[in-house]
């Protein structure tokens, strides 16, 4: 399956992690590693979370990367 650029954008310039979900699509952990500025974004649902700490973040994007089935492609 080719992936479209909303499922697998470019690598932002505050991108810590890159894993995908169960589609292959990004979700991506941004921000800083110190301090409560770590957060996620999944490009295949576009669910994300609030401001935590990398570990916090990592853990939580590493959860939803498992079970999520989403690739989002624009249609038009």
């Amino acid at each position: 399956m080719k992936l479209s650029p909303n499922s697998n954008p470019p690598e932002p310039t505050d991108l810590l992690i890159r894993l995908h979900n169960q589609t292959d699509a990004a979700v991506d952990v941004t921000g800083n590693e110190h301090g409560h500025s770590s957060r996620w974004h999944c490009h295949g649902c576009g669910e994300q979370s609030g401001e935590h700490g990398l570990a916090f973040a990592r853990d939580d994007a590493n959860a939803h990367a498992t079970t999520c089935r989403a690739s989002y492609h624009r249609l038009g």
